[in-house]
């Protein structure tokens, strides 16, 4: 498979990474009605996680590491932020997918597409609302981001390159979620 295959493996890996995360941070704020809907979701991504460890191998790379710790997007004191997180860590998660859809063939695409589904329905539940085009809805949502003047797609390629800007969820190596 191609570099632009493993690249894009290697960020829904980093993707993962950083949901397992805030989904540690979802947990510990969400409202109780909520909590088994937050678990499912952890363990959903840490089997995504560790399914792509597996990928990213198979491709002949060296899986990126999970960080100690993640910069949250905003603060999450409440369980109205909570949910908030989830839904965002949902979009995040289905953006990469989106990039990874895109990048591989056979089994490898059609395991992208499914986890693209499951991060959109899963966005949709914690938002109570759906957006156009899953995965894609970062890129065309907000076209610019007031604090830098560039697009959300221009703050993660930024971010992936090791830029440091706007509020994305990133983890030291720079990879965006």
């Amino acid at each position: 498979m191609s570099a632009g295959t493993q690249k894009a493996a290697q960020a829904a890996l980093a993707a993962e990474h950083a949901a397992v995360y805030g989904y540690g941070v979802v947990g510990g704020r969400v409202a109780e009605g909520r909590r088994a809907e937050a678990t499912a979701a952890h363990h959903a991504h840490r089997a995504r996680r560790d399914a792509l460890v597996r990928t990213v191998r198979g491709l002949g790379g060296e899986p990126v590491a999970a960080q100690a710790a993640y910069a949250l997007p905003f603060a999450v004191p409440d369980p109205a932020a909570a949910v908030r997180l989830a839904a965002l860590l949902e979009d995040r998660v289905a953006g990469v997918y989106s990039d990874l859809v895109r990048a591989a063939e056979g089994s490898l695409r059609r395991e992208a597409a499914d986890a693209l589904r499951e991060a959109a329905v899963r966005s949709v539940r914690w938002r109570g609302s759906g957006v156009p085009f899953p995965g894609l809805a970062e890129r065309t949502a907000d076209a610019t981001d007031t604090k830098t003047g560039t697009g959300t797609a221009a703050n993660a390629a930024n971010t992936a390159s090791g830029a440091k800007g706007g509020a994305d969820v990133t983890n030291g190596s720079g990879a965006a979620h």
